[in-house]
């Protein structure tokens, strides 16, 4: 059988008992198909035996099978070029491709992807439109939520959601798509209408090994953008015109105080919110962005090909939200972008931008009645700390207190970097566990430590007991404090050893506060 046959067989609804799709060996049953793929940790090629021996009928190869060659009979071996893209295709088809029947929009980059996919749904959900979710925290398929295990899932679990998206009468959808489901090819079947890229930065080196692997997998998006898609990207990021010119889509560029297609100009920033202002050269609706291959606006910088034609005329809109910080009004352009080649118009966008209140663990403030103010963030790189600390500093009145650890099994360059961010910004430290996995929470600890000049300082506290930190932190807090608790944001465990445990800071952080009020 070819693998075209193959295709047609699992897409056919007519075909009685048609063969399901895995790609992990230990689910397979009989007349199956497994398709064998290369991941981070295994190798599916090494389990092929195990799933013919579970009964699959079709495996699917990218590798001649030789010395792991299955020695029960009755299977069909059908060798491709690409397994994980054969895996996405496979997963489509058993679905009646419904990411065909979707404005599918991505967003990619070190930070910021969960805030852009939240604000594109909300704009979305404002101009009455049903839009499904993929991301880090949830997976939203128009009618039913569900708890995120994976910012970019298998293929098979996207296929299904979007199957589900469009039986709840979605027309859209948004996706984080992370670096690890770039390079494994999860998505590969969808055909983007627009992609953002938001930034990059030190992370996840474990597995990427380099920078420059880093940003070839966020890349690889924009690469498979076509023609008449729109790359919405991010002029005041160095890595974004390097993406500007490996991708053949439409470019719309976008920065804060500074010439481009889509222009903030910040008008106020305190700790109920920020207002900002909207300039677009780009509009919605009938005239979408449209032309060649742009260069970036502005004189001092270009990418290659050919200034944009822009159709319309300039428009402005004022942004109200409750979010915080520079890096935010970053993340509305992009949102902002993807929404306006998706077809809406400014006035619209500006409309959901300002409407969504808050999202979970991202710079979310503790209701409560005390007179210190308490913060949640996700923040769990340098950068993203920075972001987090350089914003809250200048609304503070008093101290700046942080409490954060580094994750285990994860790339270990980041956490003398981190401790250095919050020497520099934070005026209290206490440096805990986050999630460690299988490390010692001490080591962890010591490597971050490490970056301190003066660990010795009276004003950093060394405690491995998140729970205990976070409470250390909160009862040093006093009047016109800012506690910023940083590296979990929305997450509800802790990861210790191989063991997930029932843990959440802001449960933690109300709970305590709740006793000392």
């Amino acid at each position: 059988m070819t693998f075209d046959q193959l295709l047609n067989l699992v897409s056919s609804k007519d075909t009685p008992d048609r063969p399901r799709l895995c790609t992990d060996s230990r689910l397979v049953k009989k007349n199956d198909i497994f398709v064998a793929i290369k991941g981070s940790a295994y190798d599916g090629h090494d389990f092929i035996n195990q799933a013919v021996k579970n009964g699959a009928k079709y495996i699917v190869s990218q590798k001649p099978i030789t010395s792991h060659e299955p020695q029960a009979t009755g299977y069909e071996i059908i060798t491709v070029n690409d397994s994980a893209k054969a895996a996405a295709d496979l997963a489509q088809a058993s679905k009646g491709n419904p990411a065909s029947h979707l404005t599918n929009l991505a967003v990619t980059g070190t930070n910021g992807k969960t805030t852009v996919a939240f604000l594109v749904r909300s704009c979305l959900q404002s101009a009455g439109k049903k839009c499904g979710l993929i991301g880090t925290i949830v997976y939203d398929t128009a009618s039913e939520n569900y708890a995120a295990y994976l910012t970019t899932p298998d293929p098979l679990a996207i296929a299904q959601m979007q199957e589900q998206m469009l039986k709840a009468g979605a027309k859209y959808m948004v996706i984080e798509a992370s670096s690890h489901a770039l390079d494994q090819g999860r998505l590969a079947a969808i055909n983007f209408k627009a992609a953002a890229f938001t930034n990059l930065t030190g992370d996840h080196l474990d597995y990427h090994k380099t920078q420059s692997h880093y940003l070839a997998a966020k890349t690889k998006l924009f690469q498979s953008l076509s023609s008449d898609a729109t790359a919405v990207l991010n002029k005041q990021s160095p890595q974004a015109k390097l993406i500007a010119e490996k991708t053949k889509a439409n470019i719309l560029w976008y920065a804060i105080d500074s010439p481009a297609d889509l222009t903030a100009h910040i008008e106020s920033i305190d700790i109920t919110g920020t207002v900002f202002t909207i300039q677009s050269r780009v509009t919605g609706h009938e005239s979408r962005v449209t032309g060649h291959k742009p260069r970036v606006t502005g004189h001092e910088s270009r990418a290659t090909g050919h200034k944009p034609r822009v159709t319309g005329h300039e428009s402005r809109a004022t942004i109200k939200t409750p979010l915080l910080g520079r890096y935010n009004i970053s993340n509305h352009l992009a949102a902002a972008g993807l929404c306006l080649a998706a077809g809406l118009n400014l006035k619209t966008i500006a409309g959901g931008l300002s409407t969504l209140k808050t999202i979970p663990g991202r710079l979310e403030k503790l209701d409560w009645n005390g007179d210190f103010s308490v913060i949640i963030d996700y923040a769990h790189t340098d950068d993203a700390l920075k972001n987090v600390l350089a914003t809250l500093k200048p609304l503070c009145t008093a101290n700046l207190l942080v409490v954060f650890g580094c994750g285990g099994d994860r790339d270990r360059t980041k956490r003398p970097r981190m401790a250095a961010v919050a020497e520099q910004l934070a005026d209290f430290i206490v440096v805990t566990s986050d999630n460690p996995r299988t490390e010692k929470p001490q080591n962890i600890i010591d490597e971050i430590v490490a970056g301190f000049e003066n660990p010795s300082s009276e004003n950093i506290k060394i405690e491995p007991d998140r729970k205990k930190a976070i409470h250390l932190t909160l009862k040093t807090a006093n009047k016109g404090d800012i506690v910023l608790i940083a590296g979990k944001g929305h997450e509800t465990y802790q990861i210790i050893g191989n063991q997930k445990f029932d843990f959440c800071d802001k449960s933690v952080a109300k709970e305590f506060l709740t006793k000392r009020k």
